[in-house]
C-alpha cells in the first residue's frame, strides 16, 4: 500500500517561457502526510501551475524557468512522478485512449501495476465516482461531465501518495459534485492520501480539509505566494473579509449580482420545435425540445450530465445539425442569410451565433491573446481603429490587459475562459450561447463576467439586447441573471 507523500515548497516558483510574469513566485510551505489542504487564491494567483509543479508535469527547461525547489515524498517533483495522481481543470486534455475502462487503466499500467489488480482498481475507481458506463463505451461519447468523472477514475485507481484535484467538480451536475467528494472522502477513509484540492466554490470541500492555503499570486504586491495559512475556521473566519475582497471565495461573502432586466423579452431570434440533437449520427442525445430563444432575455440550459446540453448549444449555434425536428431562425436574425444556421457560412455566424465552447482550448487560434481577440473583427473585415478599439475594450473589462502578448495556452482555465467569452463579443453577435460561462472564476470576475453578461441582455437604449443562453450547472448565475430555465433530462442511453 503506497505511503502518503510529504511535500515540501521551499521558494519555488515557475514562469512560462513565453511570458515576463512568474505565474508563482516564492511558494514556501509543508503539507505532512495525509493532510488534507484546500488550495484557494484568485483567478490567475498559480494554483494550477503549483498543481502541476506537484505532479511533476510542467516540462524541462524549454518549457519555462524555475526556481527553488519542489519536493514530493523526499524526492524532487519532477522525480516522482506516479506518486501523485493530477486531475486538470479541463477533463478532455486528460482523455487519452478511445474506451472507458482502457482509459481509466492507463496511469496503473504506466506504473507497473500487476494485470490482476488493475481491472479491479478500475471497476471500484468507476464505481466510487458514479460513472455508471460499459467499460468499452468510446471516451468520445462522454459529456464533459462524464470525462471528469473517468479522469478523477483513473487517478484513484492509481493509489496516489498524493492526490491533487484541480477543480474537480467545475463541469459536473449538483448530484455529481457530491458523488465525486464523496468518492474522494471514501478514498482517504480508506487510505491515508495526501490530499491537495483546487475549487473556487468551496463549501463542498470544508468538511474534508483540515488546512486552507492561500496564494496571492503575480501582482498581488505579497512578498511571498502564500498569503494566508492555516485551519479552515482560522484563515476563512479572520480573513474572510479581505479574502472575498481578493476575489477568493468565501461563504458568507457572496458576490454582488446585476438588477433585474427593466425591459420584457424582446423578439423570438431562434425557434426549436420537436427538435432531436445527436453528436454521432443516428444516437440523438436530447429530443422532443420545443424551445425560443428571445432578444433582450437569459435563458439557462440545465440538466444532469449527459443529458445533451453542450450538444443542444452547439446545435443552436449552427454548428451541428439537427437529428429531426425543426431549428429555424426567424427575422431580423435570418435576413441576408435564411432561416436554417447549419446552412450558415461562418463569417454569417459571427454577427448573428456566438459560441464559447465548454473547453477553451478547443477554440484557440492566436499566438497571443490579442491575437486571439482580432480572430473575429479580422474575418468581418472591420479596419484597424475599430478592431484596436473593440480589442483594448475587452482586454480591460475582462481583466486580460496585462496579459495581452501572452500564449493563450499559457493562461489560467479561469483566464482562458474570460479569453474564450471576449472572443465571442469581439463579433457582437445577437445571440451568445456560452457552455459553462464561469467555469474557473473567482467571486470578483464571476461577478464581472455576470454583469457584462447582464447588460449584453438588456442593451442600450431603445436598442434590443443581446440573447444570452447559458448551458450551466452554476444556478447561481441562473438566478443572477434572472434566466428563464429550461430544463433537460435527455433520452434514455
Amino acid at each position: 500500500m503506497p505511503a502518503p507523500a510529504a511535500v515540501d515548497a521551499r521558494g519555488w516558483g515557475w514562469r512560462h517561457a513565453s511570458r515576463k510574469a512568474w505565474a508563482v513566485q516564492d511558494a514556501t510551505f509543508r503539507i505532512e502526510p495525509g493532510e488534507r489542504v484546500l488550495l484557494l487564491g484568485a483567478s490567475g494567483s498559480g494554483k494550477s501551475t503549483l498543481l502541476h509543479g506537484l505532479a511533476g508535469v510542467l516540462g524541462g527547461a524549454e518549457e519555462g524557468e524555475a526556481v527553488g525547489e519542489l519536493i514530493v515524498g523526499g524526492v524532487p517533483a519532477s522525480a516522482a512522478r506516479g506518486r501523485a495522481g493530477l486531475v486538470l481543470q479541463d477533463p478532455d486534455a486528460q482523455v487519452i485512449l478511445a474506451r472507458v475502462g482502457d482509459d481509466a487503466a492507463f496511469g496503473c499500467e504506466n506504473l507497473g501495476v500487476p494485470r490482476a489488480q488493475i481491472w479491479p482498481r478500475v471497476r471500484e475507481a468507476l464505481d466510487a465516482v458514479g460513472l455508471d458506463v460499459p467499460l468499452d463505451r468510446p471516451t468520445k461519447e462522454l459529456s464533459g461531465g462524464q470525462k471528469q468523472r473517468l479522469a478523477l477514475a483513473g487517478a484513484l485507481a492509481m493509489h496516489p501518495g498524493l492526490l491533487l484535484l484541480d477543480e474537480p467538480t467545475a463541469n459536473l451536475d449538483p448530484e455529481g459534485v457530491v458523488e465525486v467528494r464523496d468518492a474522494v472522502a471514501r478514498l482517504l477513509e480508506r487510505r491515508a492520501t495526501t490530499l491537495v484540492v483546487v475549487e473556487h466554490r468551496i463549501d463542498v470541500w470544508l468538511p474534508l480539509v483540515d488546512r486552507v492555503i492561500v496564494l496571492g499570486g503575480a501582482g498581488s504586491g505579497a512578498a511571498s505566494a502564500v498569503v494566508a495559512d492555516g485551519s479552515p475556521a482560522e484563515v476563512l473566519g479572520r480573513e474572510g473579509r479581505r479574502l472575498a475582497a481578493q476575489g477568493v471565495w468565501v461563504p458568507g461573502f457572496p458576490p454582488p449580482t446585476p438588477p433585474a432586466p427593466a425591459r420584457a423579452p424582446g423578439q423570438v431570434l431562434l425557434q426549436a420545435r420537436s427538435l432531436a440533437v445527436e453528436r454521432v449520427r443516428g444516437r440523438a442525445v436530447a429530443s422532443g425540445i420545443d424551445l425560443d430563444v428571445r432578444a433582450g432575455e437569459a435563458l439557462a440550459i440545465t440538466g444532469p450530465n449527459g443529458a445533451g446540453k453542450s450538444t443542444l448549444g452547439l446545435t443552436l449555434a449552427g454548428l451541428l445539425a439537427a437529428a429531426s425536428g425543426d431549428l429555424t431562425a426567424t427575422e431580423p436574425l435570418a435576413v441576408g442569410a435564411g432561416r436554417t444556421p447549419i446552412r450558415w457560412a461562418s463569417r454569417q455566424l459571427l454577427t448573428r451565433l456566438g459560441m464559447v465552447f465548454q473547453e477553451p482550448e478547443h477554440q484557440l487560434l492566436g499566438r497571443t491573446v490579442r491575437d486571439e481577440l482580432e480572430v473575429g473583427p479580422r474575418a468581418l473585415g472591420l479596419d484597424d481603429g475599430e478592431m484596436r478599439r473593440r480589442v483594448d475594450d475587452l482586454l480591460e473589462r475582462l481583466r486580460l490587459d496585462r496579459l495581452a502578448l501572452a500564449n493563450p495556452y499559457t493562461l489560467s482555465g479561469g483566464e482562458k475562459r474570460r479569453l474564450t467569452v471576449a472572443a465571442a463579443l469581439a463579433t457582437r453577435p445577437r445571440v451568445l450561447i456560452l457552455d459553462e460561462p464561469t467555469f474557473g472564476q473567482d467571486a470578483r470576475t464571476w461577478a464581472e463576467l455576470v454583469a457584462m453578461l447582464a447588460a449584453l441582455r438588456d442593451g442600450q437604449d431603445d436598442a434590443d439586447g443581446t440573447a444570452i443562453v447559458a448551458i450551466t450547472h452554476d444556478l447561481d448565475v441562473a438566478a443572477a441573471l434572472h434566466a428563464r430555465r429550461f430544463e433537460m433530462a435527455g433520452v434514455p442511453v
